[in-house]
């Protein structure tokens, strides 16, 4: 049975959210389409320009992601403390760059509502905007949206173009979202789409190494101030605002994941394993299943027993799939 997306997201239990959408039709999102023979290479950029503008609106930071041929993976986390920062003026702003606001609010901006019936429902209004701007709902509608849209104008065509609602993972602690942040940007490796970490356009890994998503970008066309990805903290300061490892470690485990996934050595026990696997708790075998089966073996939420427990709690479910598994490797 479909479970309604608020049942899949706890707050309480984790800002961190594994997020999936896939293309319905048989034409690919991106890169080339070997029944038509056209290449929709160009696609991937729409994608990651329009994510990225949408995390400079929504108090929602981009930790991961992958754009594929038919599909794309992000890992998102949700800024509640920015978002109660924010100034109702700041709410407005935000959200009129993407949507149409009602004459209501307009006037409430222009100061020129004195009745105080107007005056509270423009609030309500602002109100009910400012917790979209933490909704991963309409983070991922405000973006399959315009892509669709926009796909569908170029194939001169109408009707769906993404596979139905988006599917979502709870990410219930950092040892679950640094290893669902390796899956995602692994997947072009996998793929065989490209034969190293480095090489791999259009993957946060790749962003954080080079600045860019791909080769020939250039971010001063961008017409939006360009929000950095959520950034690691294990070489700064644990209490700062992010991802508590180093990211010279993730990219260490990633690079040397990469490689013996692309050439199929995962029965050779390497000579130099990278610091981050002994952090995790994992052996070499347990780590490499993990990067290939992420997001296959595990369903709705992601962590340790207890941690799964009282995400099921919260979300009115009776358990959560895999436990047995999550018992065998991450925890």
């Amino acid at each position: 049975m479909t479970q309604s997306r608020r049942s899949q997201i706890s707050l309480c239990d984790t800002p961190y959210y594994h997020c999936i959408s896939r293309c319905v039709r048989r034409a690919y999102l991106c890169g080339e389409d070997k029944y038509t023979v056209k290449s929709f290479e160009h696609r991937r950029q729409w994608v990651i320009e329009r994510m990225h503008h949408l995390a400079s609106i929504f108090c929602i930071d981009i930790c991961a992601y992958a754009i594929m041929s038919n599909h794309y993976h992000l890992v998102l986390h949700i800024d509640e403390l920015a978002n109660d920062k924010l100034t109702d003026v700041d709410v407005c702003e935000r959200w009129k760059q993407l949507y149409s606001i009602p004459v209501l609010v307009e006037k409430w901006q222009s100061g020129l509502v004195i009745s105080i019936t107007e005056r509270n429902a423009a609030l309500t209004i602002i109100d009910g905007w400012r917790q979209r701007l933490v909704d991963i709902s309409w983070f991922m509608r405000s973006l399959n949206e315009f892509i669709a849209r926009k796909a569908n104008k170029e194939d001169e065509c109408s009707g769906r173009f993404w596979e139905g609602r988006f599917k979502s993972q709870a990410l219930l602690d950092e040892d679950a979202l640094v290893t669902c942040m390796a899956y995602v940007d692994l997947n072009p490796i996998r793929a065989k789409m490209h034969d190293c970490v480095e090489n791999a356009e259009y993957t946060s890994a790749y962003e954080r190494i080079h600045g860019v998503a791909q080769a020939h970008e250039d971010p001063s066309t961008y017409h939006f101030h360009k929000k950095p990805l959520l950034s690691f903290t294990g070489d700064i300061d644990n209490s700062s605002r992010g991802i508590t490892f180093s990211l010279a470690d993730y990219l260490e485990l990633v690079d040397w994941s990469g490689r013996i996934l692309r050439e199929d050595k995962r029965g050779i026990i390497s000579s130099h394993q990278p610091k981050l696997i002994h952090k995790l708790g994992l052996d070499e075998a347990s780590w490499l299943t993990l990067a290939s089966r992420f997001g296959k073996d595990y369903q709705c939420a992601v962590g340790s027993l207890e941690g799964l427990a009282l995400f099921a709690e919260h979300t009115g479910k009776c358990w959560i799939a895999s436990k047995n598994q999550l018992r065998r490797t991450i925890h």
